[in-house]
């Protein structure tokens, strides 16, 4: 594990869950968020220490 969160890649339903917002919104908004998303293929997927600094950015 890397500080600041794993290297470990989550689906947009997995970012929903955790940032408890629908996949819709994750999947419309991550680029006004500013969230660096991953593409593998055609599926779009969040690095885990990327959601967690985005979250200590704007709200820890």
């Amino acid at each position: 594990m890397t500080q600041g969160g794993s290297n470990r890649l989550l689906t947009p339903e997995e970012v929903a869950e955790w940032l408890k917002v629908s996949e819709t919104t994750v999947r419309n908004k991550y680029r006004a968020w500013g969230l660096k998303a991953q593409k593998v293929g055609r599926l779009l997927r969040f690095r885990e220490r990327d959601i967690i600094a985005y979250l200590e950015k704007n709200y820890g």
